[in-house]
């Protein structure tokens, strides 16, 4: 009787916490779980505020003549982007981007001062705080490192403008652009005769590549580029067409030769420091091909005063 009994407990028991789970699976459906969900979504506010910033960052450091080899105390200027994804009541979200970096920051907006603090993660030597003042389509303010030892210029001021990013093929650099590139200058030995003793001498020039008006005729984004359009042009040139490409696609570049040129136009906005899924069947096609061309191509120098 005892191992009777024992037994239709057990039974009993099972049963209830069947039918307890049984209860739980009906009382907790698919859409009770999306309605509890969404209820916790922050609604975002000011909307209107959102795109892409884009214009001068500059700031006083300690910078480096490659033509000297010295460093000199000057102005460090470059094109910044500030791109705003979402504003909440108690947050503000987005990246910032310059020298082919992008960033991520979060802070927040004073609606009464239309005002933001922003400040990147602080895991990079050269993240820091944006604190800025929006008018109208403008932005305006300071950018201040974490790390002040640690970039050239700790403090920058800022002056953007809103932008829309759009591309297009047609984005040529504009045909008063300087096709010098200051950024790597090479010596070279040059021979003189003296007019007093006519003895040649030797001494060391610095001269810089220059590309040539080809840059202002091919167009990688909307012609297939052959191995006869490519083989006379020079290494520059060749650099200049391809980068073009990316360019066009708000490509945000490392090196600074890049940057001199594209900051020439008023159509170039880094946007992304990649954009390769971007680029068109053509355009992968094209840079490919120039690619091989550039490994062997030949650059021409001469020398200028600045």
């Amino acid at each position: 009787m005892k191992i009777l009994k024992f037994t239709l407990i057990t039974l009993f028991t099972i049963s209830l916490i069947s039918c307890k789970k049984d209860a739980t699976v009906t009382e907790t459906p698919k859409d009770s779980l999306t309605a509890k969900k969404d209820s916790v979504v922050i609604p975002e506010v000011h909307k209107e505020y959102y795109g892409i910033y884009t214009g001068e960052f500059a700031g006083k450091g300690e910078l480096y003549d490659n033509e000297t080899k010295e460093y000199y105390e000057g102005t460090d200027y470059k094109r910044l982007s500030l791109k705003i994804n979402r504003i909440t009541q108690d947050s503000v979200y987005g990246q910032s981007i310059v020298n082919g970096t992008q960033r991520p920051f979060r802070g927040v907006f004073n609606e009464g001062t239309q005002s933001f603090v922003l400040d990147e993660p602080g895991n990079d030597k050269t993240d820091g705080r944006f604190e800025i003042k929006l008018k109208n389509d403008s932005i305006t303010g300071k950018w201040t490192a974490f790390n002040k030892s640690a970039v050239k210029a700790p403090l920058k001021n800022l002056k953007l403008i809103k932008k829309e990013f759009v591309y297009n093929p047609n984005f040529m650099l504009d045909e008063n652009s300087e096709l010098i590139d200051w950024e790597n200058p090479k010596d070279f030995k040059e021979k003189y005769t003296d007019e007093e003793t006519g003895k040649t001498e030797t001494y060391t020039a610095s001269k810089n590549r220059i590309a040539s008006d080809a840059v202002f005729k091919i167009n990688a984004s909307k012609q297939k580029l052959s191995e006869k359009d490519l083989k006379n042009l020079r290494k520059l040139d060749m650099e200049i067409i391809k980068n073009s490409v990316f360019a066009r696609h708000g490509y945000s570049f490392k090196k600074q030769t890049y940057r001199n040129f594209f900051e020439q136009t008023d159509w170039y906005i880094p946007v992304s420091n990649n954009v390769d899924s971007e680029l068109s069947p053509m355009e992968k096609d094209n840079v490919a091909l120039l690619n091989r061309f550039i490994k062997y191509a030949e650059d021409k120098y001469d020398s200028f005063g600045r």
